[in-house]
């Protein structure tokens, strides 16, 4: 079964280029223009990832990503012309798990989206079940319990998580974590790293602003904290 992919964009020039180089290595490729039609799609296609234009003429990229994080953990890249800082975060909090800044390579591009892929569907490891005080991590299923109740991960932080719990507990530099959940050409870019742990503490954590599982070295990188009593 192909790979489909759902591109948002109001730009006619860029739907077409991105839909003849995704069919053209064999995607099955949807297209909107509107951030509308983007959900409409998305409901109705149930696409494997979202290439998504943040300026879209009726409803706000950031808005569309909210849309989507209300029922699917669909990788979701974002295509923009906004390219500080702020608008980064900002997207990467909002639950996108890329952000790429026009005008924008078809090969890096590419890179990306197959590294989004591989984060959602990764091969089965051998069988693990790891916990530590109230928290419980299927290594295998790719499923998180707090206290006996279900957390739901996005791709990019299921992976975060899974680098940290395979570390048993021993640091893992920012530089480490960020080449193994975006790729070395993502060496730098410490952004990522505190959105999406933010974001997975809030989930994991009774309280994020003390955290007990994933715990912070100062300038060098995180552990998972384990519970030596589990």
């Amino acid at each position: 079964m192909k790979t489909r992919v759902l591109v948002v964009d109001d730009e006619p020039q860029i739907l077409r280029a991105l839909a003849v180089n995704l069919r053209a290595r064999d995607f099955e490729v949807d297209l909107a223009a509107t951030g509308a039609e983007a959900l409409q799609r998305a409901a109705a296609a149930r696409p494997d990832a979202v290439l998504l234009d943040l300026g879209l003429p009726d409803i706000d990229g950031l808005d569309v990503i909210d849309g989507l994080r209300g029922w699917t953990e669909v990788p979701i890249i974002v295509l923009t012309v906004r390219g500080r800082e702020v608008d980064k975060v900002d997207a990467l909090d909002r639950g996108a798990d890329d952000y790429l800044t026009k005008p924008f390579g078809m090969n890096e591009l590419l890179a990306r989206l197959r590294a989004a892929l591989r984060r959602a569907n990764p091969s089965k490891p051998e069988a693990a079940v790891v916990t530590s005080g109230d928290l419980r991590v299927d290594l295998v299923d790719r499923r998180v319990w707090r206290g006996g109740e279900e957390v739901h991960l996005t791709p990019t932080e299921w992976s975060l998580l899974n680098e940290l719990v395979r570390a048993g507990g021993r640091l893992v530099t920012q530089r480490q974590l960020l080449m193994a959940v975006w790729g070395p050409q993502y060496g730098t870019e410490s952004h990522y790293l505190r959105v999406h742990v933010a974001n997975l503490r809030r989930k994991i954590e009774s309280d994020s602003a003390q955290p007990r599982y994933i715990l912070t070295e100062a300038g060098v990188g995180y552990r998972f904290g384990v519970d030596e009593g589990s």
